[in-house]
């Protein structure tokens, strides 16, 4: 089995407030409905065992691009917009965080049932996958969140959470069954969390001298252990550096944005009436739904799609969220029913943008691009957890 990737982020204890979490299930289901009409219900369940897929997700939905708090607020999100119309996407959320971690087998049978899926074999997994990173890997980190996600066609997920209360971090431990063989030998798709230096890990090769003589005395025979793959390591600090993002990517975003019109583009007719900086999110946005692992190892620059709760790199332009949100669900419904241009012309966005890389030099000043968002975030209905943004005063003008 192997482990898919892993995450190490700073510690928040912060909340997501009520206007934000309800548009996070709203853009993550219009998301994930438009992964599912695009390349099935698996590819959901793939991308979700990818940690720099899966940050680059909780950052475009607006959260903190860097910590922990992504990890419950993405999944309590997709798991209150997905699970009541899981029969007809075939995408199954069991568990949480806390108390709702431990709901997760009812869950799992629940699901079975409804699915002719062996309910007792996931509620296995699930177990084994949370002993796996709690007590086989003993790095620091006490599990606080389990996620287990399945596929009509059986085919899951895990998403789950440790947090060490004397460094201040936390470590997010990601599963996909497809690559799965055992849960002793590689069962990870990746962990992601800050090293911890030495830690006992009996899940690593290195470790099976050990665990060999531990299972001879147990009479048990030995099969391999886990390996770590895909590593994301955060910084503790809130602000978005220059040096945290692929600047030619971005600056190929802004450039299709701000510079060129959509008119300029016979695919992106039926995108007229968006301003740039809606056509600046839906093309991060397509980038989620449409780009190759590739392009995801850069996560902080899909904070510029909507910015981030605690204001970094700049406050939820709450109106630009809404006309994406708008854009994206209207496209959902006509490709449902196969009028799926507007679909399309969002994929062709994201192609654009990938197109305009080659040869592009970024030119504009990473600094001076931030703080022209947050000086005009007021325009389009800018908010944080501290509150409206305000129009910039003289004084900061000025500065601009």
């Amino acid at each position: 089995m192997k482990h898919s990737g892993s995450a190490d982020l700073p510690l928040h204890y912060g909340y997501v407030p009520r206007w934000l979490a309800e548009r996070m299930a709203r853009l993550g289901l219009a998301i994930t409905e438009s992964i599912i009409t695009e390349f099935g219900r698996n590819e959901v369940i793939r991308r979700l065992s990818d940690p720099f897929w899966f940050q680059s997700f909780g950052a475009v939905l607006g959260m903190d691009w860097h910590s922990s708090g992504i990890t419950t607020s993405v999944m309590g999100a997709l798991k209150a917009a997905i699970n009541p119309r899981s029969q007809e996407l075939g995408i199954y959320i069991c568990g949480g965080k806390g108390k709702h971690s431990r709901l997760a087998p009812r869950e799992l049978l629940a699901a079975g049932e409804r699915t002719g899926l062996d309910g007792a074999h996931l509620v296995k997994c699930s177990k084994l996958s949370a002993k796996v990173d709690n007590t086989a890997i003993q790095d620091g980190f006490q599990l606080y969140t389990h996620n287990f996600v399945v596929s009509s066609e059986g085919q899951w997920a895990v998403v789950q959470q440790g947090m060490n209360h004397v460094n201040v971090t936390a470590r997010r431990y990601h599963w996909h069954s497809p690559e799965l063989a055992s849960f002793i030998d590689d069962p990870h798709t990746g962990i992601f969390g800050p090293n911890q230096g030495t830690i006992l890990n009996l899940a690593t090769s290195r470790s099976a001298p050990a665990r060999n003589a531990m299972l001879e005395i147990m009479g048990e025979h030995p099969d391999k252990m886990i390996a770590e793959t895909r590593k994301l390591v955060m910084p503790a600090r809130h602000d978005v550096q220059a040096k945290d993002v692929d600047l030619k990517r971005l600056g190929a975003v802004l450039w299709l944005a701000h510079e060129r019109k959509p008119a300029d583009f016979e695919e992106l007719l039926l995108l007229e009436g968006l301003g740039p900086r809606t056509l600046q999110s839906l093309a991060l946005v397509s980038e989620v739904i449409y780009g190759t692992p590739s392009r995801f190892k850069d996560p902080a620059r899909f904070s510029f799609a909507h910015g981030g709760k605690d204001g970094h790199p700049f406050p939820v332009p709450l109106k630009v969220y809404d006309e994406t949100i708008g854009t994206l669900e209207k496209a959902v419904q006509r490709a449902k029913i196969d009028q799926g241009d507007k679909l399309r012309a969002i994929q062709k966005l994201g192609e654009i943008a990938r197109n305009a890389e080659r040869g592009f030099t970024p030119n504009a000043n990473f600094d001076q691009v931030i703080r022209k968002e947050r000086y005009e975030s007021w325009k389009y209905g800018g908010r944080t957890v501290l509150g409206k943004a305000n129009p910039p005063s003289t004084a900061q003008l000025s500065l601009f």
